[in-house]
């Protein structure tokens, strides 16, 4: 089960068992920090009472090791996983793991209360699955791990599989296998050997941050504003430049990588080493702007430009690297940029969470325009004027463009509140239940209100379901996959703990101006970078799959769509799938979205089930 995981650790590996209690620990390292034996795991604390396998950083380890050793303890090495331990038997699991800062994925085993803690960072940046094979709770980093245990069936949850259709990844708590599942960030879930569904327990909450921000809002100045946001973001890149090994940064040419990159040449005597991708399409190539960016930061920047064959090579790998079906198509150019930077650090900075925070999503100012444009309508209105657009359509201008418009529209104005034209705007496959054989759609932090904040403002909603959702169990999960799949180990200064508390009480009023988003981290940016290398419309990292299914990509497509396959396979109805692929195939309508995710699972099935 180890040795599946030597991509994520090929320094060093150790296992620990304790036979009588049934306990066993393995562990794989990546060493960043502390490259001696001392940094060796699975480890014990001093006391003798604790155990630890960790992946990830706490970035505060010295001034919590300053504070231990005042204490009174003690240390061999000069590692964060020993401080991590001396904090366990100093403050206990609870009040130890409240004072990180960092990314990190963590199994504790406490020898004196048998207990089994295990426990995740709090936006969820490094993974942790857990369930039951048989009589055995599991828990890893990866699937592929749990998948080595001998008694693993890998029995496929269909009740997932809906929600990976409509989202194109498997929300948090579920994962595509039964029984076992994604531990949600910023909880810890202690297991006493008799449980059979221990209960993670929160131990900060994104909710409680966004709602006393909002309660209790920056009330400072613009000026005073970008100041702070300047020292929060300087600490926490300067936090985490703090390295044994070569360390550089992905560039975008975007306001947050390049942010990130300009804080980090601010504080580095030395050009910062770094990385972006470029793509021969214009439409899906920012790697010009990042260069513009680098050289204007002097940093020592290495481009590489990927033809479309390249880039398809990488597709093959996408199933062994995610584990289980994924279908964000910025994987691509993601794991490519984390090739490149491989080969010259070992650890790299990325911008991520950004658009989650500062308001930077173009879907945030679709769905509020659209909202704006249709909300004031009485309900009865829209309902018959979208009847009466559907009948046009279907009646008298079936599959052209303006019957397709039409169809849109009238969809749109069936909807009968704000949040539903969000859900629209993130979901590939709108009644996901019907294309998946036997698969009933779970509630997730998307569809289950109760979960949601008492946030009034529509745009403020859709941040926080992002980053409770979209953030951790997409964007991160590529960043981390893509990353630790080529052993680098990918940091995210805007995640930083106090970065997100600072961002929930700025108001939106600091985030958007002008229809635009990010002003505040703008203006940071802005005190490094000039402004005319920065605004441009917002490309996204993203490869040309609607062309290339109809390219290159069409002969692979259809194999793995073949109706007498999917009819076999039993998992998805063909008829839809393949109206869907023809209707693409000739270009009358664009289905990437949701037919990458059905490619994605079918691939997926054929590498691993």
């Amino acid at each position: 089960m180890s040795d599946t995981l030597i991509h994520r650790g090929p320094d060093d590996g150790g296992i620990w068992v304790d036979e009588s209690a049934g306990i066993a620990l393995g562990h794989r390292r990546l060493a960043i920090v502390d490259l001696s034996p001392e940094g060796h795991q699975p480890m014990r604390s001093a006391n003798d009472r604790y155990v630890i396998v960790f992946n990830g950083e706490i970035y505060n380890f010295l001034e919590l090791r300053s504070q231990l050793e005042s204490l009174g303890h003690h240390f061999r090495g000069h590692s964060d996983t020993e401080v991590m331990l001396a904090s366990f038997s100093q403050w206990g699991v609870d009040g130890a793991i409240k004072r990180y800062n960092g990314m990190f994925a963590f199994a504790l085993w406490d020898r004196q209360e048998q207990l089994l803690h295990l426990g995740r960072d709090r936006l969820g940046e490094k993974p942790l699955y857990y369930g039951w094979i048989g009589q055995t709770f599991l828990f890893s980093s990866e699937l592929k791990a749990l998948k080595a245990h001998p008694a693993f069936k890998a029995k496929i949850n269909r009740d997932a599989l809906t929600l990976f259709l409509r989202h194109g990844y498997v929300p948090t708590p579920y994962s595509i296998y039964q029984d076992i599942y994604k531990l949600p960030p910023a909880t810890v879930l202690t297991w006493n050997g008799s449980q059979v569904h221990p209960n993670p327990v929160t131990y900060w909450s994104i909710k409680e941050v966004a709602e006393l921000g909002i309660a209790e809002p920056f009330n400072g100045s613009d000026l005073e504003a970008v100041a702070q946001l300047e020292t929060l973001l300087l600490e926490a890149v300067g936090l985490r430049m703090v390295a044994d090994v070569p360390l550089g940064a992905f560039i975008s040419g975007g306001v947050d990588s390049s942010t990130v990159v300009a804080l980090m040449q601010a504080q580095s005597s030395q050009p910062v080493k770094t990385f972006s991708i470029g793509f021969h399409e214009d439409g899906y190539n920012e790697a010009q702007y990042a260069k513009a960016v680098a050289k204007h930061l002097s940093t020592d920047h290495t481009e590489l430009y990927v033809t479309p064959e390249e880039a398809l090579q990488v597709i093959p790998k996408l199933p062994i690297l995610y584990d289980e079906p994924f279908s964000d198509s910025s994987q691509v150019p993601t794991f490519l940029v984390s090739q490149l930077a491989r080969q010259y650090v070992t650890v790299s900075l990325s911008g991520d969470g950004g658009d989650e925070l500062f308001a930077g999503y173009k879907r945030y100012f679709k769905a509020r325009n659209i909202w704006q444009t249709i909300g004031w309508i009485p309900p009865m209105l829209r309902k018959n004027a979208a009847h009466a657009l559907t009948s046009l359509s279907l009646a008298k201008l079936k599959q052209s463009t303006l019957g397709n418009k039409l169809q849109t529209i009238a969809e749109i104005l069936k909807l009968p509140h704000a949040d539903a034209i969000y859900t629209k705007l993130i979901s590939h496959c709108q009644e996901p239940e019907t294309v998946v054989v036997g698969g009933l759609e779970p509630p997730t932090g998307f569809s289950d209100r109760q979960h949601w904040t008492e946030l009034t403002d529509f745009t403020q909603r859709m941040m926080y379901l992002d980053t409770v959702s979209y953030l951790p169990d997409d964007i991160l999960v590529k960043v981390d996959r893509a990353s630790m799949g080529m052993s680098l180990e990918a940091r995210v200064p805007l995640l930083d703990r106090r970065v997100v508390e600072f961002a929930w009480r700025i108001p939106l009023s600091m985030k958007i101006r002008n229809n635009q988003g990010k002003w505040l981290l703008r203006q940071v940016l802005y005190k490094y970078v000039p402004k005319h290398l920065i605004e441009r419309p917002k490309k996204g990292f993203s490869v040309p799959i609607d062309s290339w299914l109809r390219g290159p990509l069409r002969d692979w497509a259809e194999a793995l769509l073949d109706e007498h396959r999917l009819n076999q396979e039993g998992f998805f109805n063909p008829q839809p799938i393949r109206q869907k692929w023809a209707e693409h195939i000739t270009g009358e309508k664009d289905w990437q979205y949701i037919l990458w995710n059905v490619l994605m699972f079918q691939a997926w099935l054929e590498e691993k089930y």
